[in-house]
């Protein structure tokens, strides 16, 4: 039986015309962070942030547990956050003992936005298919300022040089809407 608190919806790529199947999230606000007149941020508002943020921040964790962040530029396509980073990189070196990541994304006024925070495991990606699309995906949203190529299961530079891909499905997604603050919490069922 499905559980009563999430359902199921077909969404549309606009680039390939091919369906997908993204799973909608239960919200909540928690009140203990947020003024008492405010709602929680619904995840279309969350979700359209994550589509047009141009910068996160990533956390990922070191060999002897200490964290490491980087700001790094992502793609959302199709229910999940796509990134890039070169093998030897620390996050790269991270990723491969520990895949638990956290992305973030807002802006720096304390009055008026939204952040929003984004917890999953992060896979790599080596379908060419999929490379492809991506590689379109982070071409198109920068207007050809960030642009690839596809090799052997990565992206590759113009200037020469690899980056390994990596997809992260959000577990939980938090927004903290600022001005009128609210703290939501956009959780995902498993699996």
């Amino acid at each position: 039986m499905t559980s009563p608190w999430w359902f199921r919806l077909e969404c549309v790529n606009p680039t390939t015309e091919r369906t997908a199947e993204m799973t909608m999230p239960r919200t909540d606000i928690d009140s203990r962070y947020s003024d008492p007149d405010t709602v929680a941020t619904d995840w279309s508002t969350t979700r359209q942030r994550l589509e047009s943020a141009e910068l996160f921040w990533i956390c990922t964790v070191r060999a002897d547990g200490r964290p490491h962040v980087t700001p790094l530029v992502a793609v959302w396509l199709e229910g999940m956050l796509y990134f890039s980073t070169g093998a030897e990189e620390q996050k790269g070196v991270n990723l491969r003992g520990n895949e638990h990541v956290i992305l973030l994304t807002g802006c720096n006024s304390w009055d008026e936005g939204l952040d929003v925070v984004v917890e999953g495991d992060a896979a790599r990606v080596t379908d060419e298919v999929l490379l492809r699309r991506l590689a379109d995906a982070w071409t198109a949203k920068w207007d050809g300022r960030w642009q690839f190529g596809v090799g052997d299961e990565c992206f590759l530079h113009e200037g020469g040089g690899e980056a390994q891909v990596y997809a992260v499905t959000p577990a939980k997604v938090l927004a903290f809407a600022k001005g009128s603050f609210s703290h939501t919490r956009h959780k995902f069922p498993a699996g």
